[in-house]
């Protein structure tokens, strides 16, 4: 039996899922935890890794790691971490956003040359950050690479040193870094200097989505890897107009295309998946913590929260929650902060409790309809994931919400599945990955609801000036 190893190389933790290439079918799992916070030492990703896919690392024929995107990891001449890393729910750098974007000559020049609308999360913006309130560690830095590239450097023991060439990365992972031209498929080194101040030495890209990059001590063959988005999307198999809603840490609504998608408004981001399409993606920085305030603020565990949600009626009798507690990525708010609507003394703990969910889906929803207007595909099927797709209440009310019937996907590791059948893919050599099948899935359908969405998009409208 060929075994190959898919790693998730999260905000949260690492996830090592060892795999049959033939199959899919997941074989062992094994995971550790990463630091708290939005700035962390990259290096306790690496003890990670180790603890999570050092027992399985042997029996892999191919491994590859997907890993959070946009995450900025800052290397000396020597190789050594310079300062810990930036992460992508790190909106320190939403000012210096907007100035590369200046720079480069606007909103329609940014989209046209780097795919998207440059944003806090990108690497670039938070370069410029470290080159504007770090100088000391800006004149350090000699190499730039993301969380992922980072992690397989290590897996692979690879020089980090500024004049080797031996680390890498993909084309998905580097759609998002704000010095990746999508308009002439490769790097645009001209970029990371004008935001960090000096140039610096950026990681090498594959010839093709299923190259071989690298190889382990013991032999196993690496691949290049990708973002998570992207990995999420190759271990569910989606095809072109296919979505995946992804609800974790952040809220991600991600569509399969074969075109070059195009936003000025910073709406959709235009990533690259890991087969040579794109994947364009509208992502919040609020999700998952949505639940969690509910659950929290009414003092209940996650079963009582979800039956109380449910008992409730929908619109939550007048109570309106836009959810964008820490900032906002979609729609481009970082300074916003949560507004709860409509409440009276008829308010019950039950409309609260739905409003927390009603709020997290129809930021979703907005997320899909951009989809669907920036790439002018419908939705051919939306597949909701992530931990927080296991909530009874989530489940019940996303068909009503986006108006439209849904698959739930059988929980699952599903950024390390496609990072396992990328591996699996480069270990084979052909021109299309695996065809792996995905059983257990669940259609659900509900009455639709469009009186909730209008009530929140409203709420949205009006409160756009004050962030």
């Amino acid at each position: 039996m060929t075994l190959v190893l898919g790693i998730d190389s999260s905000t949260q933790s690492t996830k090592a899922i060892l795999v049959d290439a033939e199959s899919g079918q997941v074989l062992e799992e094994r995971r550790a935890s990463h630091p708290d916070g939005t700035e962390v030492d990259p290096r306790s990703w690496l003890s990670a890794v180790d603890e999570a896919a050092g027992p399985l690392l042997e029996k892999a024929d191919a491994l590859a790691v997907g890993g959070q995107q946009h995450g900025m990891v800052l290397l000396d001449e020597s190789g050594e971490v310079v300062r810990p890393a930036l992460l992508w729910n790190d909106t320190r750098s939403a000012p210096q956003a907007q100035t590369l974007i200046e720079e480069m000559g606007g909103p329609a020049a940014c989209v046209e040359e780097i795919g998207s609308l440059m944003v806090a999360s990108f690497t670039a913006s938070k370069l410029r950050w470290v080159r504007d309130h770090e100088p000391e560690n800006a004149a350090r830095a000699a190499r730039v690479l993301l969380p992922h590239d980072y992690v397989s450097a290590h897996l692979a023991g690879l020089d980090l040193s500024a004049s080797s060439e031996e680390p890498f990365t993909d084309r998905g992972d580097a759609t998002g870094t704000g010095y990746y031209s999508v308009r002439t498929e490769a790097w645009a080194p001209e970029l990371a200097e004008r935001a960090l101040g000096h140039g610096i030495v950026l990681p090498r890209l594959p010839r093709t989505p299923q190259e071989v990059m690298a190889r382990t001590a013991g032999g196993a063959a690496l691949a290049a890897g990708t973002g998570d988005n992207a990995g999420a999307a190759l271990g569910l198999s989606l095809g072109p107009g296919d979505v995946s809603v992804s609800i974790g840490t952040s809220g991600v609504c991600a569509m399969v295309s074969e075109a070059k998608p195009g936003d000025e408004t910073g709406t959709v981001t235009g990533f690259a998946d890991a087969t040579g399409r794109f994947l364009p993606m509208t992502t919040t920085i609020n999700a998952a913590r949505i639940l969690e305030f509910g659950r929290s603020l009414l003092d209940v565990d996650w079963d009582e929260f979800s039956r109380l949600a449910l008992s409730s009626t929908p619109g939550a009798g007048g109570a309106t929650l836009l959810p964008y507690f820490d900032g906002e990525r979609t729609p481009n708010r970082p300074a916003a902060r949560a507004t709860f609507t409509g409440l009276s003394t008829a308010t019950s703990r039950a409309d609260v409790a739905r409003a927390c969910v009603e709020g997290l889906l129809c930021s979703l929803a907005d997320g899909i309809g951009a989809l669907e207007e920036r790439t002018g595909t419908a939705a051919r099927r939306i597949t909701l994931i992530g931990g927080a797709a296991r909530n009874p209440a989530v489940r019940a009310l996303a068909p009503a919400i986006f108006g439209r019937e849904v698959t739930i996907a059988p929980e699952g590791e599903y950024v390390a599945l496609g990072a396992a059948r990328q591996a699996a893919w480069a270990l084979a050599g052909t021109e299309q990955p695996p065809s792996w099948e995905i059983t257990g899935s669940e259609v659900v359908s509900a009455e639709a609801t469009p009186q909730v969405l209008e009530a929140y998009r409203e709420l949205k409208d009006r409160t756009e000036s004050w962030s």
